[in-house]
């Protein structure tokens, strides 16, 4: 079964969407990660295996191959952790959950916590551009994810958590916060040369 979930990497200073596939199949057990990812992103195979174990759910034993799309677009960092491990419970039915319209970022540890994650605001900023509100994020990058006006966070601690939000038996966590921040994007690289001093 074929499981999509959305995230976000950092381009320069700017977010974009990425989409994460999951794709669990018959045959001998394997977990492969492709679409550009670097040493941190292949290193979640670890972590995600790890993290679902530890948070009470199975990891499949069949072959599993994750596609971070667009592939021409260079994946860095470990907030990919948490969208592959819920495109693995979602691929392998084990939670069901709509989110089309939900990003999702963190790093897991081992124990299936979720660890501060670097880049959270160009990432929320962008999917709010996007028109993606519902952002689910580590509850210690809650306070700088809900700058962005506009935007739903769902502050979440563990894996289990989620796991348990999904399957409805929590009610959806949220976080208020009084301040707010028109993100403006970053100026185009592109220089004019006229105003280069000869």
């Amino acid at each position: 079964m074929l499981a999509k979930v959305l995230s976000c990497a950092v381009v320069g200073l700017e977010g974009a969407i990425v989409q994460v596939e999951a794709d669990i199949s018959p045959g001998l057990p394997s977990f492969t990660i492709v679409g550009l990812p670097d040493t941190a992103v292949q290193e979640a195979r670890e972590r995600v295996r790890a993290a679902i174990r530890n948070s009470g759910c199975t990891f499949p034993m069949k072959r599993i191959v994750v596609n971070l799309a667009p592939a021409d677009l260079k994946k860095a960092g470990p907030a990919y952790d948490l969208p592959i491990a819920v495109g693995i419970l979602l691929s392998s039915e084990q939670v069901y959950a709509d989110v089309s319209q939900t990003i999702i970022l963190g790093e897991l540890s081992l124990d299936g916590s979720l660890r501060h994650t670097s880049g959270i605001l160009p990432m929320v900023a962008v999917a709010h551009q996007e028109g993606l509100s519902d952002i689910i994020v580590p509850d210690t990058d809650a306070k700088e994810a809900s700058l962005v006006e506009g935007t739903k966070i769902i502050p979440i601690t563990s894996l289990s958590q989620l796991v348990s939000y999904f399957r409805g038996e929590i009610p959806p966590p949220e976080y208020k916060s009084d301040e707010v921040l028109e993100y403006t994007p970053p100026p185009s690289s592109t220089t004019d040369l006229a105003y280069i001093k000869r």
